[in-house]
């Protein structure tokens, strides 16, 4: 007969078995499966997990993980032309200073009656943000641009009483699929074509599309294939004409050389402040913002915190708060606009040091600096035969689409190849964009050397010529 007893798993609190017959002693029940009684049978998985043997020592656990992790191939030793939504842009070591400091160290907001130095620099980011966007109000970070460009829609649909959002068609894909999730339960969603030459937003179809059911129009500047939309002022006057708002995704390390959307109508504007001073993070550093006017109509909308500025019984001083908390899911969760979970605080901190490090000079050598290199890698690439960049006829900001179609090789392959030789090459697209065939989204911001350009456009020579006779 085996003494064999039951495995104690070193890793899951209250795992030993005499404490969980105590705590189910405790609520009353028998047997741990009275309380799974509810799930269907046929839902329920009766087999034994195919999963490791645990690591039975901290120690093993630890050099396992890090043996895995090892593994990692990242930015620092590779040259990336990686970007779709998260960039590789210089981060100021004291960025990682102050986000890193005790009192900021957290997602979470602050509470009412606590935190008052947190409040401030949300209060200043906010500010800051409100100066480089052109608009009155921004709120503090959503979790991404996926996020923030959802609810902006919703807000939209509240602010208008309509049930209809039109959206540009070479919106980001996985952007796209987060949208119809968030909003397709009480919005219809009506995609507006391109213009196959320039990418641009066909007017025609807009105005085709456009009825007195539609909340307003969304559509990125610069778009997530790089190209900028230079009829703002138009797709502006369409859709407000028939009573919609116009609502612009924007890139932030654009505005210092692009007009920002409100100054060619834009009702509300949201994006991702993570090329603002924060890392790639294996994706993790993103941060959505929304801005809009301050009109009570929109204010009144925002499912997000909000902070505001205002005088104390102490005379000289300021105190800084939550402007109508009641209307979130914080202060009233059943009358909550949307509810709201754990921000991105932290990183909203760390855009205001970086914002405010930069200051308006500085986004606009950035945004000359990326203008430039960008510029120079599209003209060397063009000289590689059967490459094509932009493949788009339009004027872009820091990613641009590389056509391969001539080369008769694809993408995976020659991306395959730059790995081999230290290089992350642009993100494949021919899945998400299948009518540009073998296509590739290639990013330049101002930490690309022009030695990185030529490194790659002499690999990428070898590539595509390689086999050729």
């Amino acid at each position: 007969m085996s003494n064999k007893k039951d495995f104690v798993h070193p890793y899951i609190p209250n795992s030993v078995p005499e404490v969980k017959k105590e705590m189910l002693k405790s609520i009353g029940v028998k047997d741990i499966e009275e309380l799974y009684a509810e799930i269907p049978d046929s839902l329920r998985f009766k087999g034994k997990m195919d999963l490791p043997e645990p690591y039975l020592s901290e120690f093993r656990l630890k050099q396992h993980v890090e043996q895995i992790l090892a593994k990692n191939q990242s930015c620092v030793e590779n040259i990336s032309f990686l970007g779709g939504g998260c960039w590789q842009h210089y981060v100021p070591a004291i960025c990682d200073e102050v986000n890193s400091r005790s009192e900021f160290l957290t997602a979470y907001a602050g509470e009412a009656y606590e935190d008052h130095g947190r409040f401030q620099t949300l209060f200043e980011y906010e500010s800051l943000m409100g100066e480089l966007l052109d608009m009155d109000v921004v709120n503090v970070p959503t979790y991404d641009w996926s996020q923030a460009a959802a609810t902006s829609i919703r807000m939209a649909g509240r602010i208008t009483d309509r049930h209809e959002i039109l959206i540009s068609d070479t919106v980001a894909p996985d952007r796209l699929a987060m949208i119809k999730n968030y909003c397709q339960p009480v919005m219809e969603i009506t995609m507006v074509k391109h213009i196959p030459e320039t990418g641009l937003l066909d007017l025609n179809d807009l105005k085709g599309k456009i009825n007195k059911n539609t909340a307003g129009l969304y559509f990125e500047n610069p778009s997530y294939l790089g190209f900028i939309e230079n009829k703002g002022q138009e797709l502006s006057d369409l859709i407000h004409k028939e009573g919609g708002l116009l609502i612009t995704g924007a890139d932030p390390s654009s505005l210092g050389i692009l007009r920002p959307p409100s100054n060619y109508g834009a009702d509300i504007v949201c994006g991702d402040i993570q090329g603002l001073g924060m890392h790639l993070n294996y994706g993790g550093g993103l941060a959505g913002f929304i801005a809009s006017c301050d009109d009570e109509k929109y204010v009144m909308e925002y499912p997000s915190r909000l902070f505001g500025i205002t005088k104390t019984s102490v005379k000289g001083e300021y105190g800084f708060g939550d402007v109508t908390y009641d209307r979130t899911s914080f202060g009233e969760r059943e009358k909550g606009k949307e509810f709201v979970g754990t921000h991105s605080a932290l990183w909203g901190i760390t855009a205001g040091v970086y914002l405010s490090l930069m200051g308006p000079e500085g986004m606009y050598e950035l945004g000359e600096t990326i203008i430039h290199k960008a510029r120079y890698a599209q003209l060397r690439l063009n000289k590689i035969p059967g490459v094509r960049a932009p493949a788009f006829n339009s004027s872009h900001f820091k990613e641009f689409v590389v056509e391969f179609n001539q080369t008769g090789k694809k993408v995976a392959d020659i991306n395959s190849a730059l790995r081999e030789n230290n290089i992350f090459g642009g993100k494949d697209i021919s899945e998400e964009f299948p009518e540009l065939g073998q296509s590739s989204l290639y990013c330049v911001t101002e930490i690309i050397a022009k030695e990185d350009i030529d490194h790659l456009i002499n690999t990428l020579e070898r590539i595509v010529l390689r086999g050729r006779s």
